[in-house]
């Protein structure tokens, strides 16, 4: 339990790729509330995370994003049935720096690179079609040429102010540990009953 959440859950995540969740071990549930406090929740993939927080990246003019900057908060799950865990993320969020969100990007395929800039992420789309003649305008309108990050594309960092390991046991006597961050960046721990 000494063990300092960041690197426990790198550690975990690991075990989850090396036990075949290779393609899922960066899928979290992404949950924030509006501004009347309704919540929802989504899949999105984790880029990175360290002792700054947990990165992920998505369009900033999105139903998530406008949920996110009227906030500042959010929660975050991750599942790894293979290993029998699952962590949970609280915190505040900010968005990432332009420098970090343009390396990501020129990393991206270029199907996605393209993708990013045909999509108007969350507004109604009259039918298939239409996103598909936007995707093929913006690959001949760049055509032999590289993509940039488009100005409404980047990442959010969350912050964690607390951060729990749940393990599963026999007889649902599961293994609970919550380590919570201090004002001074200080983690500390405790069990909790399952």
């Amino acid at each position: 339990m000494a063990e300092q959440p960041i690197k426990r859950f790198h550690r975990l995540q690991q075990l989850a790729r090396s036990a075949g969740e290779a393609q899922h071990a960066t899928a979290m549930t992404l949950a924030t509330c509006d501004a009347d406090g309704n919540p929802t929740a989504r899949m999105v993939l984790l880029k990175s995370a360290n002792d700054d927080g947990f990165v992920f990246y998505t369009n900033y003019e999105s139903r998530k994003a406008a949920h996110l900057d009227q906030s500042g908060h959010a929660a975050l799950v991750f599942y790894w049935a293979t290993i029998n865990v699952q962590i949970r993320v609280e915190g505040t969020v900010s968005r990432g720096a332009a420098a970090d969100a343009d390396a990501y990007f020129a990393s991206r395929p270029r199907q996605s690179q393209l993708g990013a800039w045909a999509s108007v992420q969350s507004q109604p789309l009259a039918n298939r079609r239409e996103l598909i003649g936007r995707y093929l305008r913006e690959k001949a309108q760049r055509l032999g040429q590289p993509v940039p990050r488009p100005p409404h594309w980047g990442g959010y960092v969350v912050t964690p102010e607390r951060i729990e390991f749940w393990q599963s046991r026999l007889g649902r006597l599961h293994d609970r540990h919550a380590y919570t961050r201090a004002a001074n960046g200080e983690w500390s721990v405790e069990m909790l009953y399952p």
